[in-house]
């Protein structure tokens, strides 16, 4: 198989890369290396799975691009017999979303209509688009269940996620193209980019740093690490791989354990035996309660069952981080 995989020099995208290339699969990719963060983070990444499909004797292309470069995108799905595409690339982060809304509009809606329309006109029939937990918004009831109500988005970043999901329904009503679209529950692991809480409060911690904590510390997310992401969303490729099925399906991708804020520094700060200096801030605007997964139609449709519960998680993460200098 050939797949092509949208922001593949990300964090979750060259984690997918290996994964995939290591099942004996192709890899067409495409990432703009933009500045949100370090981009020599991107380009390292982007070296590790070359240098791991030459190990492989697999092919991995990467093409530095815009997903909104509509001739860009025609073009590599007319060099390439593409199979199934991963939708990964976007503007993520529910605070700048808020800053930059347009930004976050153009880039995931009408850079997500570029990659459905050229499946629509090279006639590729299985998609599969990262969406967010953060469609739930400040759901009240726990946990989060696929057939919940979406329609209260409270950030940018969560609404053009939400609207991603009706495109990709009105491209498989319109044009027969399986889908699934995965609701990513805060995921984790190495390589994660520096902004996110895991890797932010690691390194605050171990260079002897207060931690910005905002609200009173009893906000909960459900990290899920990667590998467990990485696993589900492969089990999805196959799902819309299948066409003798007409697909159009939602599926949680979570862990189903939220931690609250303060447990997670806790943690972090027992994993690398530190005593945490706490710099309590107001909460920020768009930041939700809780997120917690119900995984179960992930579970009963493709097997999904999330395998690294946080402690261990963490460890491995630190494991990496303190490696990696």
């Amino acid at each position: 198989m050939l797949y092509f995989i949208t922001g593949g020099a990300g964090f979750i995208g060259s984690h997918l890369s290996e994964t995939l290339l290591g099942q004996g699969h192709d890899i067409v990719s495409i990432d703009n290396f933009n500045d949100y963060y370090d981009v020599k983070l991107k380009k390292r990444n982007c070296k590790t799975v070359e240098e791991y499909a030459n190990k492989s004797n697999r092919k991995f292309i990467m093409y530095q691009g815009d997903i909104r470069d509509k001739n860009l995108i025609d073009e590599i799905f007319g060099n390439h017999k593409i199979d199934a595409v991963v939708s990964l690339a976007a503007n993520a982060g529910v605070r700048p979303s808020i800053d930059n809304p347009l930004f976050y509009v153009d880039v995931n809606l009408i850079g997500l209509t570029n990659l459905l329309e050229a499946c629509r006109i090279h006639k590729v029939r299985s998609f599969v688009f990262v969406s967010s937990s953060s469609v739930y918004g400040n759901n009240k009831k726990v946990p989060f269940s696929e057939s919940d109500p979406v329609d209260h988005p409270i950030s940018p970043y969560a609404a053009t996620k939400k609207a991603g999901e009706l495109l990709c329904h009105t491209y498989h009503s319109l044009y027969d193209i399986n889908m699934a679209c995965l609701r990513y529950f805060t995921v984790y692991g190495p390589r994660q980019r520096p902004d996110l809480a895991i890797n932010k409060f690691t390194r605050l911690l171990l260079e002897d740093k207060p931690i910005p904590m905002f609200g009173d510390g009893t906000t909960a997310r459900d990290y899920t690490y990667v590998s467990d992401i990485v696993d589900g969303t492969i089990k999805s490729l196959n799902y819309v791989l299948d066409r003798n099925k007409s697909i159009y399906d939602i599926f949680n991708l979570g862990g189903s354990h939220p931690i609250s804020l303060k447990e997670l520094i806790n943690v972090i700060a027992e994993t690398v035996k530190k005593e945490p200096k706490i710099d309590q801030l107001p909460m920020q605007p768009g930041d939700v309660n809780i997120t917690y997964s119900d995984y179960s139609h992930a579970k009963e449709i493709l097997n999904y069952e999330p395998k690294v519960r946080i402690e261990e998680g963490i460890q491995k993460f630190v494991e990496w981080y303190q490696n990696d200098k």
